[in-house]
């Protein structure tokens, strides 16, 4: 009972805890169509460290949620390598997800046991500037997510990537995990990473090299093993190794052509010379057919009753025609052999009856006695004590 005292205190302690402390508020602007990231370390939740110095090695877990539901919204994901880094909360909202959404985020100190927590106003808008019709996605696999959402790693991607599309400025659209679009988890081996899709767009068409990499040959070379098709100099290595048989560009520029909406009809289908269905149905009585369908089932179960019953019944030999076919020499062995257990039975049922001579105990093998055949064998046991 003082067990489980104790553990309801260690457990209701920090969420009293938590309940008392008044939530930090931090208002964001993601915008719609843009890649949105947000660190979740020491920096952003100051009130760790209010009270004592929390050296950066402490670990840290975060777990956050939408107001009011118990995980995130479909567009917004969280990572975290371990507790000893930050977290990231990433996502590209969608126009469905226009307006106003509040996150909180709870941090957890797993050496003090010190839980504090914070909200996020999302206030998710539409971008400014031009649209941003040409999109390419690349297949990073020198890298794992939480590497490049910092600032620093993606600037240096775009930058990279302006050696290959020269032309116009380029943004970040989207970053997804290689997990999460069916990979698989690499080995614990120094240098494997799960690997990272980074989405880029801008206003300027593509290069004749990403078109080059991208284009059908490409994909056939690929198909085979072989390296693909690049025209110009790959600026994105060493830094960032890049599948380019997994390029895919997609141009926006060009409205899709909208599917004619269907016409709505009468409901009355045009007369047609070789689809002529009946226009009555003849009754028809199923009496037969039910019928038919329980009385044979239980006829053919009947007669097999019978028969078994015939055979096990109705066919036994008897012991007198048992007899009769035995010879009479078995039948004599058979009748002296079982005599003598009736007789052998009865003599070890009485003690008085003399025991044949053959069981009477004559030698001592130990001692050299030798007993006289007259004496009482009842008082005599079958096999001798040796002492």
């Amino acid at each position: 009972m003082a067990a489980a005292v104790i553990w309801i205190l260690l457990l209701v302690g920090p969420l009293a805890g938590l309940g008392d402390t008044e939530a930090q508020q931090t208002t964001l602007q993601p915008l719609v169509g843009r890649v949105f990231v947000h660190t979740l370390d020491q920096e952003t939740f100051p009130s760790l460290s209010e009270h004592v110095d929390v050296p950066p090695t402490v670990p840290i877990t975060y777990h956050a949620h939408l107001q009011g539901h118990p995980d995130l919204p479909r567009w917004l994901r969280y990572t975290q390598r371990s507790p000893h880094h930050p977290g990231f909360l990433y996502g590209t909202p969608t126009p469905e997800d226009r307006g106003r959404q509040v996150i909180e985020v709870i941090a957890y100190n797993r050496d003090s046991f010190d839980t504090t927590w914070q909200r996020l106003v999302l206030l998710i808008g539409d971008p400014e500037g031009p649209l941003l019709p040409y999109q390419a996605e690349f297949l990073v696999r020198s890298h794992d997510v939480e590497e490049v959402l910092p600032l620093t790693p993606a600037s240096r991607f775009l930058t990279a990537l302006g050696g290959l599309w020269e032309s116009g400025e380029l943004q970040l659209l989207n970053v997804t995990s290689a997990l999460d679009r069916g990979g698989r988890v690499p080995l614990p081996i120094e240098g494997r990473k799960e690997g990272v899709y980074i989405k880029v767009g801008s206003a300027s068409p593509f290069s004749t090299c990403l078109k080059m990499v991208a284009s059908p040959d490409s994909h056939a070379r690929c198909a085979q093993g072989q390296p693909p098709l690049l025209s110009c100099y790959d600026t994105l290595a060493p830094h960032f190794r890049v599948d380019w048989c997994n390029v895919s560009l997609v141009d926006k520029s060009v409205p899709e052509p909208a599917d004619d909406a269907p016409t709505p009809g009468d409901g009355i289908l045009e007369y047609d010379p070789f689809f002529c269905p009946p226009t009555e149905a003849t009754a028809r009585d199923f009496v037969t057919d039910a019928l038919v369908t329980l009385l044979v089932p239980l006829l053919v179960a009947l007669l097999l009753t019978l028969l078994l019953a015939y055979i096990m019944c109705c066919r036994r030999e008897g012991r007198l025609k048992r007899d009769l076919a035995t010879s009479d020499i078995q039948m004599v062995h058979h009748c002296t052999i079982r005599g003598n257990t009736e007789e052998l039975r009865q003599m070890a049922s009485s003690r008085e009856v003399p025991r044949p001579l053959s069981t009477l105990p004559m030698f001592n093998v130990r001692t050299g006695e030798r007993l006289p055949p007259r004496v009482d064998s009842a008082q005599v046991p079958l096999i001798l004590d040796q002492h």
